[in-house]
C-alpha cells in the first residue's frame, strides 16, 4: 500500500505518494503567483529535489485555473526588482530540477503561470484552457517568454503572443508546441495519471541523466538570455512613466493613457 504524506504551505499544497511529488498552486481565485507563493516555490522544490526517492513533479492548480500570472501590485517599478528577481530564481531552479515535471494546465494560465508552465518537461492543458502573456498590456514584458518561447513555438508565433497579449485556447497551445497535449477537460486527470505510469515504469536514474543531456545546450543560452532580459527590464522598461500608468491604470479598472516614455 502506498503511503501519502502532504503538507501544506500558506499558497501551496504538496504531497508525496511513491515516486511522485503534487505541487498544487492555491492562492484563491485564480491563483495570482505573489512573493509569499515564489517564495514557498523555491522552498517547494528544493525539497522536492532532495528527495531520492521522487522521480516526477506533477504541477497544477486548484479551483478554476491552473494560474492568472504574477501579482499586478509587484510589477510596480519599486517592487518589480525583488518579485522578478524571486521568480525567476524559482524558474532557474524548476529548469534545473532532476526531477521530470509535468505542468497539468486548466482554466486560465497567464502571465507568470504561463511561463511556469512552459518551462516544465511535459505539460497537459485542457483544451478549454485559456493560455496568453498579457503583459504588454500593462506596459511590460514577460522575461522568461521572451527568452524561451521562440524556441518552442516559433519565433514569429511568440513574436504574436508577446506583442499582442493575445491569448489562445489549450487546443491551439498544444497544435504551436506551447503544451505537450490537448485534451478534453473530463479527461485531463486520467491522462495525466497514465503519463505518470508510464514514466514510473522507467529508471529514475536515466531519466534524471537524459533530462540533463537534452537540456545542456538550450540550458546555456537560457542563463545568459533571461540575464540580458532581466537587465533591459530594470535598465530600461521600469524607468519608463508607462510601466507606472500600466499599473496604476490596471489596479483603477480604467484604460492606460500611455506617454511614449
Amino acid at each position: 500500500m502506498s503511503m501519502e504524506t502532504t503538507t501544506s504551505f500558506s499558497r501551496i499544497a504538496l504531497s508525496f505518494e511513491d515516486r511522485v511529488a503534487r505541487l498544487t498552486l492555491r492562492n484563491p481565485p485564480v491563483n495570482v503567483i505573489d512573493v509569499p507563493m515564489m517564495e514557498e516555490l523555491a522552498q517547494i522544490i528544493a525539497q522536492v529535489e532532495s528527495q531520492q526517492e521522487t522521480t516526477v513533479l506533477v504541477i497544477a492548480g486548484d479551483g478554476k485555473s491552473f494560474s492568472a500570472g504574477a501579482d499586478v501590485v509587484a510589477h510596480a517599478p519599486d517592487k518589480m526588482q525583488d518579485m522578478l528577481g524571486k521568480f525567476h530564481a524559482v524558474i532557474r531552479t524548476l529548469l534545473k530540477l532532476r526531477k521530470i515535471t509535468i505542468a497539468s494546465v486548466h482554466g486560465h494560465c497567464l502571465g507568470g503561470g504561463a511561463e511556469l508552465a512552459m518551462v516544465c518537461d511535459l505539460v497537459y492543458t485542457t483544451e478549454s484552457a485559456q493560455w496568453g502573456f498579457p503583459e504588454i498590456k500593462l506596459g511590460f514584458y514577460p522575461p522568461v517568454a521572451c527568452t524561451g518561447l521562440a524556441a518552442l513555438i516559433g519565433l514569429k508565433r511568440a513574436a504574436e503572443m508577446i506583442l499582442t497579449g493575445r491569448n489562445i485556447s489549450g487546443t491551439e497551445a498544444a497544435q504551436i508546441g506551447l503544451a505537450t497535449r490537448a485534451v478534453p477537460d473530463q479527461q485531463m486527470q486520467r491522462f495525466v495519471e497514465a503519463s505518470l505510469q508510464g514514466l514510473l515504469r522507467f529508471s529514475p536514474a536515466a531519466l534524471a541523466i537524459t533530462k540533463k543531456a537534452f537540456y545542456s545546450w538550450d540550458a546555456m543560452h537560457f542563463d545568459k538570455g533571461l540575464a540580458r532580459a532581466e537587465n533591459i527590464c530594470f535598465e530600461e522598461l521600469i524607468r519608463t512613466e508607462d510601466a507606472v500608468e500600466g499599473v496604476r491604470a490596471f489596479l483603477e479598472k480604467r484604460e492606460p493613457q500611455w506617454k511614449g516614455r
